[in-house]
């Protein structure tokens, strides 16, 4: 019987520790009796993700809710918007579990598509703007597509994708019966009918670094668990400003932009990221904060101090970054720049979330992705499935309250002792600060020594000549793979072969001195900057 009553007092209590950062936050505020009633009847009618805007609208409806290159939209016009397209959806044949993929870059109509899929009880495709033809129809096909919301720019890339109920344009260079703004003239106004029995869900896609990308699906939450985690170990605040440069089908994007509606803050969003723009607008929007994936921090970094000499950005408290490595230099470059303003977050699409890194962590350890949050679990494992100790390097395993419910087309990760393989390899510090080593399949066997290219790569971006740096290991019939580096250099800068092996030889065991050294003008990376080493693979020496 006790072995019971424990495990959910312990839940009860992480509640009640995510309830109490809800209302330090104002996400949980006391509103007059009629806002009240409208919110709680757009979540009964619609969940947790439809229903967000409608709670939003509720409480301030002339609040701004986005700025992108249309202008801005308050929280009454977006919620209007999202109501009367998922009713023209609807009036179309949209059911509860249909599959609606979304191909669009970061504007008011990817956000309008996908509440309004929410609203409709939609399953909703989060497709990589990077996909070519291909990797459309076979993800399309795949994820049972039957609507599809797209950009003018990628009808190209369309042919033999003819969901049965069409495809829409989300953002359009030329008007039409078949974009977003068409359908909601055309439709009457008013909420959608309640809900159906199946809740909406949002399928997440994997980067594909190293094959075509597998669907993650996860249901609407029933648990404070995701936002409460995030805002006690980050100081968001409702009624703010966030600019979104990540992409918003990432899930650190999308889940941002689901937060900031839950805020009621306001989103400032730009259909692609370009690092001078970010600066202007965290300026001219009075941003308290910059949600990024790290090579876009890494590019606002490399315009140089001018850039940002004689801005304000003293509203700046946050500086939110995910999706891939930070790495010490770059988390050293930017607390120089902005002041201790940077949030690190370690998770992927599968496990969602493991640590969050503080200011106060990267103080001390600059390299570190932080510590595990409340309810939340990490271990790390040897190949055994043994535990080891702080100090050592083994498989990272994660548990939260947000399980991951396997990937769409069957199949799930690995699982020890009910918590799930990261993919990464890594160990934590004495005080419980984890630290990311390398990927479990990124490891280099090279004369019979483990090198896992991280550690190499983090110390040649450390180089005052090197913008950008990553390493590989290539077959060698001698040693059976040697390391290949892959260097480009800042604008100006000239450096020989030998002078970046014997960067490393200086710093390093001589074993993890890469053999090779390949001078490019950029690496191949992802829309979420992570780089795509299958092609670097095939670069000659």
């Amino acid at each position: 019987m006790l072995l019971g009553v424990i495990p959910f007092l312990d839940r009860a209590r992480d509640e009640v520790h995510y309830v109490a950062a809800c209302a330090r936050a104002g996400l949980l505020t006391l509103e007059p009796p009629q806002r009240t009633i409208a919110g709680v009847r757009a979540l009964a009618r619609w969940g947790m993700l439809g229903g967000a805007p409608g709670i939003a609208a509720a409480k301030h409806p002339d609040r701004v809710a986005l700025v992108d290159e249309r202008g801005a939209q308050t929280y009454a016009e977006l919620d209007a918007r999202i109501s009367t397209l998922a009713n023209a959806w609807i009036a179309r044949g949209l059911r509860a579990g249909d599959g609606v993929a979304v191909l669009a870059r970061n504007h008011r109509g990817f956000v309008e598509a996908t509440f309004a899929a929410a609203r409709a009880g939609a399953r909703t495709i989060l497709l990589n703007t990077d996909f070519a033809g291909p990797q459309i129809r076979e993800v399309a096909e795949r994820e049972g597509t039957r609507m599809l919301v797209h950009d003018d720019e990628y009808s190209s890339f369309l042919d033999g994708v003819d969901p049965p109920l069409g495809r829409w344009r989300a953002w359009a260079e030329t008007p039409g019966e078949d974009t977003l703004d068409a359908l909601i003239a055309g439709q009457a106004g008013g909420p959608p009918p309640p809900k159906p029995e199946q809740s909406a869900s949002i399928v997440i896609l994997t980067s594909g670094t190293t094959g075509t990308p597998k669907g993650a699906q996860r249901e609407s939450p029933r648990s404070l668990a995701p936002v409460g985690t995030l805002l006690s170990k980050v100081p968001f605040r409702a009624g703010e400003t966030t600019l979104i440069g990540a992409p918003l089908f990432h899930a650190l994007g999308f889940a941002h932009a689901v937060l900031a509606m839950g805020l009621g803050s306001t989103l400032v969003l730009r259909r692609r990221f370009d690092p001078q723009v970010a600066l202007e607008d965290l300026e001219r929007h009075r941003a308290s904060a910059l949600v990024l994936v790290p090579v876009m921090l890494r590019k606002m970094l490399d315009l140089g101090d001018e850039a940002r000499a004689g801005r304000d950005f003293s509203p700046l408290r946050i500086i939110f970054v995910a999706g891939s490595q930070l790495g010490a230099e770059l988390c050293l470059r930017a607390t120089a720049a902005f002041g201790p303003t940077l949030y690190n977050l370690y998770g992927s699409t599968e496990v969602a979330y493991a640590t969050i890194a503080t200011p106060e962590d990267l103080a001390v350890e600059p390299g570190c992705v932080g510590r595990v949050p409340r309810g939340a679990r990490v271990r790390i494992y040897d190949d055994a499935g043994r535990e080891l100790p702080p100090g050592v390097t083994g498989r990272i395993f994660v548990g939260n309250p947000v399980p991951f419910e396997g990937y769409t087309g069957g199949g799930t990760k690995e699982l020890v002792d009910g918590l799930m393989s990261s993919g990464d390899v890594g160990h934590f510090d004495a005080a419980g600060r984890l630290f990311i080593d390398g990927r479990d399949d990124d490891m280099i066997v090279s004369g019979g020594e483990n090198v896992f290219p991280g550690e190499i790569e983090e110390l040649l971006l450390g180089h005052p000549a090197i913008r950008d740096a990553a390493v590989i290991g290539v077959e060698d019939e001698q040693w059976g793979q040697r390391l290949r580096a892959f260097v480009v250099l800042h604008d100006g800068e000239a450096l020989a072969e030998d002078d970046v092996k014997a960067h490393v030889r200086e710093s390093l065991a001589r074993y993890k001195a890469p053999r090779d050294v390949v001078f490019l003008d950029q690496l191949p990376r992802n829309p979420t900057g992570k780089v795509l080493k299958r092609e670097l693979a095939g670069s000659p020496p």
